[in-house]
């Protein structure tokens, strides 16, 4: 495997640079990007950085990359993109940092926790010309990407509204929940994104109820399990918004969007395409698992992205993305608590 990757990187060297790329954040979404930045042919992971130094260790050694500190990363001249996969009270700073030196930026969801902050940080960031992409990987979905095609060619005419159904199959653990920054700015923020870049326009209003259903342990950690959520434009385009940490039957991924002349849908994902037949009915096979299986093609597709962004190509998704996301997590989170409509 790593001699043909090797001679394609071989290959692309007459067209293409093959950049370094240096890691921050060795956990479960930095092990994917490191995977994904080995594979591709103009990429090549130099570093990885992680407080915890075993873990940087084990992905560098799977990648014949380097274990080293922050600095060091964002110091060495040979690195062109950082990737930010670390703790989301990191995401700002590092990226900053990243953008100062120089570096293209890839840089997890959320940006931050903290509206002010994210949107501060935003601004810095454009005065400053840098180059950051922001992970809202599902926008780089074959399926989701080929929707939105559909619509912008006007397939089903002005759209009216939109439901979006977003289920995990079980609840994360209790200690991620204390850290995440709740339902809203940790799961649903997701599907905040996908509802700005399928309506092509922005919500202006919010409204949302939500419960702790699942597991009492949520409740006690601060967090909801279960929500419903609408978002209205100023043209009245409305888009509902269903999320549940637990669905019980695997990640349940569907997005409807209805306009003037008709539907048009995304439905679940099967882990295969076979479907049994007897006199009793039909079966098929369950849909997948979770996000590391549904999205595997979108994570490949985002780092091929930022492969782009590296040489130039606009981000299509940036932190002002970000900031617009992040605003409606906690209009959501507010309207919880006030029981009224509340404006990002």
């Amino acid at each position: 495997m790593r001699d043909r990757r090797e001679k394609n990187r071989a290959i692309v060297r007459g067209y293409h640079d093959v950049h370094a790329i240096a890691l921050i954040g060795a956990g479960r979404i930095g092990t994917i990007h490191a995977a994904h930045i080995a594979a591709h042919p103009r990429l090549r992971l130099a570093c990885v950085a992680d407080p915890a130094l075993e873990a940087a260790r084990a992905v560098a050694a799977a990648h014949s990359a380097h274990a080293v500190d922050v600095a060091t990363a964002l110091g060495d001249p040979t690195i062109a993109g950082v990737v930010i996969a670390s703790p989301t009270d990191t995401h700002v700073d590092y990226t900053l940092a990243a953008a100062a030196a120089g570096k293209a930026v890839l840089c997890e969801k959320p940006f931050d926790l903290d509206l002010a902050t994210a949107r501060a940080a935003a601004d810095r960031l454009d005065a400053m010309g840098a180059r950051v992409l922001i992970g809202f990987n599902r926008r780089f979905d074959v399926h989701f990407a080929t929707l939105r095609a559909r619509i912008a060619e006007g397939a089903i005419g002005a759209i009216e509204a939109i439901h979006i159904v977003s289920h995990d199959p079980a609840p994360p653990p209790i200690d991620y929940l204390a850290t995440s920054g709740g339902l809203f700015r940790d799961m649903v923020i997701h599907d905040f994104d996908m509802a700005r870049w399928l309506m092509a326009a922005e919500p202006v209003q919010v409204f949302a109820r939500g419960a702790c259903l699942i597991d009492p342990a949520v409740a006690a950690a601060g967090d909801i399990d279960t929500a419903r959520t609408i978002l209205a434009t100023a043209r009245g385009q409305l888009c509902t918004i269903s999320s549940s940490r637990r669905s019980g039957y695997g990640y349940d991924q569907r997005i409807e969007v209805y306009g003037s002349r008709g539907m048009i849908r995304v439905g679940n994902i099967a882990a295969t395409a076979l479907e049994t037949w007897t006199d009793t009915g039909g079966t098929t096979d369950p849909i997948q698992h979770f996000f590391l299986d549904r999205y595997a093609q979108a994570y490949a597709s985002e780092i091929a992205h930022f492969a782009d962004v590296i040489d130039g190509t606009p981000p299509l998704v940036t932190p002002a993305d970000g900031v617009a996301a992040l605003a409606l997590a906690l209009a959501a989170s507010r309207s919880v608590q006030s029981g009224r409509m509340e404006a990002p």
